[in-house]
């Protein structure tokens, strides 16, 4: 399997933006589900303390996005489903697979004791799903129009029209005559 850089570096910015669009509505749907989880502050407490988590998680959680966007670049083209699918197929089946390790955020993660109980909880998972959901359709829909097929400008054929010796096709200046129905066969009579 070859990789078309290009391809996967305009995968990586749809990605990234997805991430951000995610990022940006989090304060809403922490309201909508009740949940007080933030993914990026997630990220960032699990490499720094104080000040720094709000912006380290912000990169982290774009780079995330970009590194997961770069893959589906290369693997939403063999996937058998309607394109507009696709990264929300995706997303969503990254999220139900790595749900399960919410479980242990609070006994792994350096400042896990910070973040909510996830595991078990139905709002929670209601709320990764959407957000999992608004991803990948973001990142589908950018990804699908970033890498879409350069179509070729066909110049219009008129073969149909101009026959090989250059005046024209007889079959195309025939017209059909409609005979005129005549005095015998119902038209107008003069008695």
């Amino acid at each position: 399997m070859s990789i078309d850089r290009a391809k996967t570096a305009r995968g990586a910015i749809a990605g990234a933006v997805a991430a951000v669009v995610w990022a940006v509505q989090q304060p809403i749907d922490k309201r909508v589900f009740d949940v007080d989880y933030d993914d990026c502050e997630l990220l960032g407490a699990a490499v720094t303390d104080g000040p720094g988590v709000v912006p380290a998680g912000w990169a982290l959680h774009t780079l995330n996005g970009a590194l997961f966007g770069a893959a589906y670049a290369n693997l939403a083209p063999r996937l058998p489903l309607p394109s507009w699918a696709r990264g929300p197929a995706v997303a969503l089946v990254e999220s139900t697979a790595a749900w399960p390790g919410t479980a242990f955020i609070p006994s792994l993660h350096p400042r896990g004791e910070r973040f909510p109980k996830l595991w078990g909880s139905a709002p929670a998972f209601a709320q990764a799903t959407w957000r999992h959901l608004l991803f990948g359709v973001v990142m589908g829909e950018l990804e699908r129009r970033f890498n879409a097929p350069e179509v070729e400008e066909v110049p219009p054929s008129y073969e149909h029209v101009v026959s090989t010796n250059g005046h024209g096709s007889l079959e195309n200046a025939l017209v059909t005559i409609t005979p005129v129905a005549g005095p015998d066969e119902g038209g107008d009579d003069a008695e």
